[in-house]
């Protein structure tokens, strides 16, 4: 599994997505949209218009901060 979060500065919901995975030992790949504004870009052309969004390579599984969606990928 190759997860990677896209976040933004001063978004509750990327906090507690990133607050969520670190607490059950998950790894991820951070991705900060206001760090790196080509990854707006790359989320617009996946139909996303607002994040936290996780992705399993590639793959988008999780889009907000959904504990029932991250609990079953913890079950996995």
């Amino acid at each position: 599994m190759s997860l990677e979060l896209y976040t933004k500065n001063n978004c509750i919901q990327c906090k507690m997505t990133k607050k969520f995975l670190n607490e059950h030992q998950i790894e991820f790949a951070e991705k900060n949209i206001n760090e790196r504004p080509e990854y707006i870009d790359y989320l617009k052309d996946k139909g996303f218009r607002s994040v936290p969004v996780l992705e399993n390579n590639a793959e988008p599984i999780v889009n907000g901060f959904r504990p029932d969606l991250l609990k079953k990928l913890i079950a996995q």
